[in-house]
């Protein structure tokens, strides 16, 4: 199997002796991605004030075409940026003129989701259904919902969401529907051509994009949700000439945009796509090799005591493999002292896999594993 080791010179370095699997966590940064970050202050440095004619010029576009391109979208003007997916969430129910909103969503969502949705039911907004995400649709055809909510692929599980019959419930006026893409963007092919007029998709830098922090993007709709209410001085940008105490906004996906924010996230993600281009190494050919090393590991490694709550099948499948058991806690303790990384959900050890792992780096895992098994 090739190695692609040599693109995550820079972190691999600096800790040689860590086992990271925990790509589904925080991903490593390839070394294109500290080019982009110079960059971001090479133009702060020489263009100064002026640098935001860039940023909002041509970086701008070149971070939506990647984005576009990858998901299969009709039109990349549809695609915003935030420092996180949370921000665009509330601006998305801000922009339902709705008293008690009645919102559905999995049982599987993450963290800060829940947060939200629980903190919301205790001050009265909302009214808010989770479901088993097998019966989403189902329970979204028996009920009126202003809103339904699921990510692509369940953090906890690794279970993969089919968006489709999601999507053909979503209409201007409501129900919208929101897919939370962080752990299917660049992890799963995804192609979006089909339901790109019907559906919000939210995703970020943080995991396979491996761009770090402070790049997430919102795809929205044209037709939905067109005047959030909570909105700063960039969603009207296009026209700053407008009559006082008016509040116009973008046509496009900028609509949902807030205030000055930090770029450099844009500028790692746009350095780290180039990157990907030249190596040849798309969203499938990255997914075929972890594949391998799952197969790799599963096929060399029995974990007594635990379910893997997804197994391997002929489908798309999360980079990480999800096993349940009283010991996860423990197993995750236990390696961390051998210096592998990995991550724990309550009784859910997950273990991830990614580009910057090899065949030996499995076979040192597993090695481990054993002995402390």
């Amino acid at each position: 199997m090739v190695s692609f080791k040599h693109l995550f010179s820079r972190s691999l370095s600096a800790a040689p002796d860590r086992l990271h699997f925990a790509a589904h966590s925080h991903h490593l940064w390839p070394d294109a991605s500290h080019d982009g970050q110079m960059a971001a202050w090479t133009d702060a440095a020489h263009l100064a004030d002026h640098k935001w004619g860039v940023i909002m010029g041509s970086l701008w576009s070149e971070a939506q075409g990647h984005i576009a391109s990858e998901l299969a979208l009709p039109d990349p003007a549809t695609i915003s940026f935030s420092s996180n997916t949370h921000d665009f969430l509330i601006r998305i129910l801000s922009a339902m003129d709705r008293q008690s909103l009645r919102i559905l969503s999995s049982d599987g969502e993450f963290h800060s989701f829940r947060r939200q949705m629980a903190r919301w039911v205790e001050s009265g907004k909302i009214i808010w259904k989770q479901v088993p995400p097998d019966d989403l649709a189902t329970e979204a055809g028996r009920n009126e919902y202003d809103l339904i909510f699921a990510s692509h692929v369940l953090f906890n599980s690794g279970h993969v969401v089919d968006i489709a019959p999601l999507a053909a419930l979503a209409k201007p006026e409501g129900p919208w529907v929101v897919i939370d893409g962080y752990h299917g963007f660049m992890a799963i092919p995804t192609n979006l051509a089909d339901v790109a007029d019907r559906i919000f998709y939210l995703s970020g830098g943080y995991k396979y994009a491996m761009a770090g922090e402070g790049v997430c993007f919102l795809h929205a709709p044209q037709g939905f949700a067109p005047r959030p209410e909570i909105t700063g001085w960039y969603a009207e940008f296009d026209d700053l000439a407008l009559p006082p105490g008016s509040v116009g906004y973008a046509p496009d996906g900028r609509r949902f945009l807030g205030s000055t924010f930090d770029p450099s996230g844009l500028y790692r993600f746009c350095a780290i796509r180039s990157m990907l281009d030249i190596e040849g190494l798309s969203t499938e050919v990255i997914s075929a090799h972890v594949t391998r090393l799952q197969q790799q590991f599963l096929s060399a490694c029995a974990m007594m005591d635990m379910t893997l709550l997804n197994p391997l099948t002929d489908g798309p499948h999360a980079r990480f493999l999800a096993f349940k058991g009283p010991r996860a806690v423990q197993l995750h303790e236990s390696l961390a002292r051998h210096q592998v990384v990995t991550d724990v959900r309550g009784d859910v050890l997950r273990i991830g896999f990614g580009l910057y792992q090899d065949p030996e780096d499995v076979h040192r895992l597993t090695e481990i594993l054993k002995l402390i098994n």
